[in-house]
């Protein structure tokens, strides 16, 4: 039972995350024509959220290898000026040193020249016991060799008082060096081990700017692929819109559903250097070409490209044309089609019905609103299927055609407006053959 409640928490897990994902990416097909083949590229909403994981964990593990480079670089900078620290501590402890060699060199000269006149007593001190056993019945002589013995052990003391000094500081001195010399051989032992340790940091740094680079160029042939996609999808769209007789810039500057006030050339974005700035940089840019083609798409859902009738056959063209009526010359805005009695006349593209009743000439007329200043008229029509305000999707009844008005027959006076100017609905059909099967 556990097991079937946890399968059943789990499939519910997953359909609510399918759901969220239809929600944050809905469904988009992209249909174009390759020498003559149409296709269609189906953008689920798994693949997208798919193509924006994968975005958002190479944003992190970019940043994340900055972070780790610029710390690794610190602890760099910090054991570098630790060993500049050392370098110049183990300098000052050579200098010391060669002070205390000074030193100990001016006590040894001591000690010498004290040995050389302590010699120099002894021989004065044989010479005086000799006169003394010469001069041993003048009392005068021995009171002057007790005088000068006295003196000369006194001189004798002093000498051996400086003798014990000198060998004091000599004993001080070697204790000074032992003990620099062991601060030294720590210094170079640290010294060693931190240059070791900064050898493997760098080595450790390499590989991870080795990964980062294979990571980045995998990246970029992902999002050179989607942008070659999306280039040739654009320029797909754009050769529909020519095809139509409609300007790109024009006809997605009439579309109040798109942000106004924008256009200028296309001006690529550079890599600015930094770690995965080139990667950065593209996908900036298939960012920028993406939210484009999504203009465009919007845009050409509302474009009329398919024929009104399901089956028709042209009776007068758009264009200078004999009138039907007085046989003069003049101007025809529009489409004659005719078709089998009552045939119904359809929506060629979502829209607002603007019109909906008689309209002088035009007899029984129909006029939709389809956004981005593009407008179609329905006229002669024996019967009107809708009302003014309505809207209506692709594909939606409008009304029978009939030969109502100004008319020579049944038929149906059909009219695309761009901007309150006629264009010829054969340019859109036309169009909507790449798309449309026929």
């Amino acid at each position: 039972m556990r097991k079937v409640g946890n399968s059943e928490a789990i499939k519910q897990t997953i359909a609510h995350v399918d759901e969220r994902l239809r929600v944050l990416f809905p469904f988009r097909q992209i249909v174009f024509r390759s020498e003559g083949n149409i296709k269609c590229l189906n953008l689920t909403h798994r693949f997208q959220g798919g193509v924006a994981l994968v975005s958002l964990a190479v944003v992190s593990w970019v940043t994340f290898s900055s972070i780790s480079v610029m710390l690794h670089e610190r602890e760099l900078v910090a054991k570098d000026t630790q060993i500049a620290d050392v370098r110049v501590a183990y300098r000052s402890l050579l200098s010391e040193v060669a002070d205390y060699q000074k030193k100990f060199s001016g006590i040894l000269r001591d000690l010498e020249e004290n040995h050389t006149m302590m010699l120099s007593l002894a021989g004065q001190n044989s010479k005086l016991q000799e006169g003394l056993a010469s001069l041993k019945n003048s009392r005068q002589a021995r009171a002057e060799v007790e005088s000068t013995r006295t003196a000369m052990e006194s001189k004798l003391s002093d000498v051996e008082h400086k003798v014990q000094s000198l060998a004091q500081k000599n004993f001080s001195i070697k204790d000074d060096l032992n003990s620099i010399e062991s601060d030294l051989q720590a210094a170079l032992t640290e010294r060693n081990s931190a240059m070791l340790e900064s050898t493997q940091m760098r080595r450790d740094i390499k590989v991870l700017e080795n990964k980062l680079v294979n990571l980045e160029e995998k990246e970029n042939n992902t999002v050179d692929r989607l942008a070659q996609q999306t280039e040739g999808q654009i320029s797909n769209m754009e050769r529909l819109i020519e095809i139509a007789g409609l300007d790109v810039n024009d006809l997605m500057a009439g579309d109040d559903g798109l942000i106004a006030g924008q256009g200028g050339p296309f001006i690529e974005i550079k890599p600015d250097g930094r770690p995965a700035g080139r990667l950065t940089t593209k996908l900036n840019n298939l960012e920028n070409r993406l939210s484009y083609s999504e203009s465009l798409q919007s845009v050409l859902r509302k474009m009329p490209m398919a024929p009104p009738l399901s089956a028709y056959y042209i009776t007068s063209t758009f264009g200078k044309r004999r009138d039907p009526v007085n046989r003069k010359w003049s101007m025809h805005y529009g489409l004659d089609m005719g078709s089998t009695p009552r045939a119904p006349a359809y929506a060629t593209a979502p829209g607002k019905v603007i019109f909906a009743g008689w309209k002088g000439n035009f007899g029984k007329l129909v006029e939709v609103d389809h956004g981005a200043g593009i407008r179609t008229r329905y006229g002669h029509l024996s019967k009107i299927l809708v009302k003014k305000g309505q809207d209506v999707a692709f594909g939606d009844k409008l009304a029978l055609i009939g030969s109502t008005g100004r008319s020579t027959g049944r038929h149906l006076h059909y009219e695309v407006l761009f901007r309150d100017k006629g264009i010829s609905p054969l340019k859109f059909i036309k169009a909507g053959r790449y798309v449309f099967q026929e």
